[in-house]
């Protein structure tokens, strides 16, 4: 088993790089860079728009003495008319863009490894506190969300497949497609609406994780302010998480217990209860809790944007979305090397879990 983690690891370099070369690569191809950014902030909204971007841009060079009137009309920077050639090299030195771009992608790579990722280029601010200031959001939604939506599929799979063409089964199933149906976000303003002071009921609140006077509360009072604040996101967010995992619990117990070794175990006496769940179970549930890893890391990275935006809740999925809006480089392939080196380990982690559950599994005798 060393061996085949030790060669995981190693895949992890040319896999990580790839996604780093193929991203930067189309980054350089899109338009309306950081540079034309700041100069677009200057054209239309004056002189003083520099300063509106944040400390990391462009906004130090807006007042640095430079004659926007005339100039190169010939700049390769569309909007860029009129703007003194100067001002123009001296905005891409602040960004460094007066670097070749392999040199730019050498020099990313280097300080990725060391875990160095800089400063956002519009915030006057690092892009690791950046990340780690949004992170208690997405971790909330994202552990609450996996672990509701496990105690309820699960539980409510095997029901279905002991029960499989009963009633049950058949609403059950009814309600678990229209709810996967549902778009989250849908669902979540019609919550807002209801329940969030819109037009009937004022019981949640729409903003943040926590109260303003938090800090005021004791430990229970702050308890239950968190879970207070939480329970129309992850309300809308659990409708439609737990409807693959309930069908998927569903077909491992049913393809389980039509097996031979169920047969056998009855025909010898045993109750249900102990061929359920001292039998099919460990077998059923191998590929559903294999998955828990990789289901968080979905929810904690990807699932959350739109509900991030509804009730304002400051996560990573809202800073990604922004910063990609802003051109704002150093947060976004931060935080896709970041989310691409968990999700490499997630991956080794899920197929750890395999072996755990099941130790007949080897992946040592398996070629990579």
């Amino acid at each position: 088993m060393g061996a085949y983690i030790l060669r995981r690891i190693l895949l992890m370099i040319p896999t990580l790089f790839g996604i780093m070369a193929i991203s930067f690569a189309v980054i350089q191809f899109a338009p309306g860079g950081p540079v034309e950014q700041v100069i677009a902030n200057l054209t239309n909204q004056g002189g003083d728009s520099g300063d509106r971007l944040g400390g990391g841009g462009g906004g130090d060079l807006a007042g640095g003495g430079f004659d926007a009137s005339g100039g190169d009309a010939n700049s390769k920077y569309r909007g860029a008319q009129g703007l003194d050639p100067e001002f123009i090299a001296k905005l891409e030195k602040q960004f460094g863009f007066d670097k070749p771009p392999l040199e730019r992608f050498g020099m990313m790579l280097w300080n990725y490894l060391r875990f160095d990722f800089g400063d956002s280029y519009f915030r006057d601010v690092s892009v690791v506190d950046l990340i780690l200031e949004k992170m208690p959001v997405s971790i909330s939604l994202g552990l609450w969300i996996t672990l509701i939506s496990y105690l309820i599929s699960i539980p409510l799979g095997i029901r279905k497949a002991v029960r499989d063409g009963s009633g049950f089964d058949v609403w059950t199933s009814g309600i678990v497609i229209v709810a996967y149906a549902i778009p989250g976000f849908l669902f979540a303003i019609l919550l807002m609406i209801l329940f969030a002071g819109g037009s009937f009921y004022d019981w949640f609140p729409l903003r943040g994780l926590t109260s303003d006077n938090w800090d005021q509360l004791s430990w229970p009072a702050r308890i239950l302010d968190y879970f207070w604040h939480l329970t129309l996101p992850l309300t809308a967010m659990v409708l439609s998480a737990f409807a693959t995992t309930t069908l998927l619990t569903k077909n491992s117990f049913l393809e389980e217990i039509r097996k031979q070794y169920v047969v056998t175990a009855r025909a010898k006496g045993l109750s249900e209860g102990r061929v359920l769940y001292g039998h099919v179970f460990r077998n059923a549930m191998l590929i559903v809790i294999a998955g828990f890893p990789g289901a968080f890391i979905s929810a904690f990275f990807t699932g959350s944007l739109l509900i991030e935006n509804i009730f304002s809740l400051d996560g990573l999925g809202l800073l990604g979305y922004k910063s990609i809006v802003a051109r704002d480089y150093p947060v976004v392939f931060a935080n896709l090397y970041i989310f691409s080196l968990i999700g490499l380990f997630v991956s080794l982690v899920s197929d750890l879990t395999y072996t755990w559950i099941d130790p007949r599994i080897d992946f040592e005798r398996r070629e990579v």
